[in-house]
């Protein structure tokens, strides 16, 4: 069972859950902390096929049991969970095993069941492997163009098929196409973990927008297109404008791959999407930009294309990477040297983070690190 918020102003849930065999019930039964009137809401059941799998950047290793562990312990709780993408890490396993999203969904539960996780997309939620054919799609005629020249086998009296990477052929040998196989990026994601991306006129639910309390939040795709006139781009143009200020004082993004960072690791793969929108997220004055995939915790001044003297630009951001849940990776440990003038912070231990919004123009940050005790404040600002 997971949670997260249902609408985009904060007073509604999607409570999504998986059945092993079959669907059961879909009715939820509700009612508010304080009183005794039940209501109830029926959902939708929905199911997915990926390879021979039939469903009804933290990962799942040691250090995720203690990062959740570690977050659980800690005194100061959270009223939800930013969570910048990579899940299960079932890409890591043979033909995507997609038992490891429901054993994810397991070790999670104990936290998500409870409070709201608010869903970014990670490149570990692509699970894109158009080569990944299962038994149920060799009787099956998706064609397309070009392919890889394979020995094949006799699979009907009208085609020729190989193994592997499928090539259908006609009677003759002559080459006809391919047979696509897990060709639908973010499949298992987006099946699993709904969001209320149309609460916030997006067309996706890679890229949305939500309120909680005094903060508008910004989710951002960093596998999904984002050039001129793309739908992210378009949403994202229109979106900004839209945060009043005055309602919501605090402009939080979230995205996976960091723009900047100071570590070898994934070096500049956000460069592209900097480009694109770093002078927007000046013009518009955003506070704090979070992202993942580099397996340390990383803290950078206020900076706009890179430079951060001879003084901080109060309209930049402040950019946070904390992608070290504990994933099955291991740290990222590789740093560049000389640390860049815009790094406040960097190191490489699993750990997790809190931020306290205490006022209109005070937000108090912590980051705390696995090995130490569950009150221990490693770094703060």
């Amino acid at each position: 069972v997971h949670i997260t918020q249902g609408d985009h102003e904060g007073k509604a849930v999607i409570v999504s859950w998986v059945t092993a065999d079959e669907p059961g019930s879909s009715t939820v039964i509700y009612w508010p902390e304080d009183g005794t009137q039940k209501d109830q809401a029926t959902g939708q059941i929905t199911t997915y096929n990926y390879y021979n799998y039939t469903s009804g950047d933290l990962g799942q290793t040691y250090d995720s049991n203690t990062t959740l562990t570690h977050y659980e312990m800690n005194p100061e709780k959270g009223e939800s969970v930013l969570y910048v993408g990579d899940l299960s890490y079932a890409d890591h396993y043979p033909f995507h095993d997609n038992r490891r999203w429901d054993s994810w969904g397991r070790f999670v539960e104990r936290s998500v069941a409870y409070q709201p996780w608010i869903w970014t997309a990670g490149n570990h939620e692509l699970d894109y492997v158009p080569s990944l054919v299962s038994n149920r799609k060799l009787n099956k005629t998706t064609i397309v163009l070009n392919g890889t020249n394979f020995d094949f086998i006799t699979i009907s009296g009208n085609m020729n098929l190989v193994i592997g990477f499928p090539y259908m052929r006609n009677r003759n040998k002559s080459k006809v196409g391919v047979i696509l196989g897990e060709s639908k990026p973010f499949k298992p994601f987006l099946h699993r973990y709904r969001v209320p991306f149309e609460a916030s006129g997006s067309t996706e639910p890679l890229w949305y927008s939500i309120k909680r309390a005094s903060a508008y939040i910004i989710v951002l795709s960093s596998y999904s297109a984002y050039g001129t006139y793309t739908p992210q781009y378009m949403w994202l143009m229109e979106e900004l404008p839209k945060v009043n200020r005055s309602e919501t004082p605090w402009l939080i993004v979230l995205m996976h791959s960091p723009w900047y960072n100071s570590n070898t690791y994934h070096y500049m793969e956000g460069e592209t999407m900097r480009v694109m929108f770093e002078s927007w997220f000046v013009q518009y004055k955003v506070d704090v930009v979070f992202a993942g995939h580099e397996r340390i915790s990383n803290i950078a001044y206020n900076i706009v294309n890179g430079e951060c003297t001879p003084v901080h630009d109060q309209n930049a951001p402040v950019y946070i990477t904390i992608g070290d849940g504990g994933n099955i990776e291991g740290l990222a440990t590789e740093m560049t040297d000389p640390q860049p003038k815009y790094s406040a912070f960097r190191e490489a231990s699993f750990g997790h983070a809190t931020m306290a919004i205490k006022n209109r123009t005070h937000a108090y940050y912590s980051w705390h690190r696995n090995v130490d005790g569950y009150a221990v404040k490693s770094d703060s600002m």
